[in-house]
């Protein structure tokens, strides 16, 4: 009897210990941290160039959203299908950046910068793109339920022009009730709307100019008598036509 009762407590007590160590498992499953989302989000961008899907499969929901820097909505099949290999000849990696977290719970957003360097024949090119990513844990997993990305932007490079033109470009503008005066000094051209600060025109060709840190063009137009008539104010490829009046 004695043999019988050491017998059922030993039983007992293995049962206990083995149910702990799964009530722990369970419980460290159940959380994460940032480094581990950090890791994981590393894993699926060095899956992009490869056209590795995988990590996609596994990272994602079912039931994911995925909205990127060119105005698409995904769901996760279009997601998973649109990581395909780079072309022959093209090299890419992006780095995972300033990554920051909140954590509360089954949910854990991660936002962070990417670094993209692509090379495509030898030439090098950068991209930097900023994503949030929203992480769920449900049926004992944590998967991404909804990501955005946004591009940030860059000015496009200085490209050459003729000062000698800029006399053609100088004079004040009217669009309604607006004035813009264009001036040249010391051989740069600059844009000044009626009590605003007065900003450069940097150029990206002879008559396409750019604002530093403003994203669209300034274009200069010639009417039919070979003279400047308008300056075109061009956003997201939409224009706004400022008539020269003087």
């Amino acid at each position: 009897m004695k043999k019988a009762l050491l017998a059922l407590v030993a039983l007992a007590t293995l049962v206990s210990a083995s149910n702990s160590r799964a009530n722990s498992r369970s419980n460290t499953d159940d959380k994460i941290t940032q480094d581990e989302l950090v890791r994981r989000t590393q894993e699926l961008v060095d899956a992009v160039a490869p056209g590795n899907k995988e990590p996609w499969k596994k990272y994602f929901a079912d039931d994911a959203m995925f909205f990127d820097e060119k105005g698409r909505s995904m769901d996760k099949k279009a997601l998973v299908d649109d990581i395909q290999p780079l072309p022959k000849g093209y090299l890419g990696t992006i780095k995972v950046m300033n990554a920051k977290s909140h954590i509360e719970g089954d949910v854990a957003v991660l936002s962070y910068d990417q670094d993209e360097t692509e090379i495509v024949f030898g030439q090098k090119m950068t991209a930097r793109y900023h994503e949030t990513d929203t992480w769920m844990h449900r049926n004992g997993q944590w998967q991404i339920i909804a990501a955005q990305v946004l591009r940030y932007y860059e000015d496009p490079a200085e490209g050459n022009y003729d000062p000698k033109k800029f006399p053609d470009f100088v004079g004040t503008y009217q669009l309604g009730d607006s004035t813009m005066t264009v001036s040249s000094e010391g051989g740069k051209l600059f844009a000044q709307r009626a009590g605003r600060p007065k900003n450069q025109l940097l150029p990206e060709a002879p008559d396409v100019f750019f604002l530093k840190g403003v994203e669209g063009r300034r274009l200069f137009h010639y009417g039919a008598d070979g003279k400047v008539d308008s300056l075109i104010d061009r956003r997201n490829n939409e224009d706004l036509a400022w008539k020269k009046v003087n």
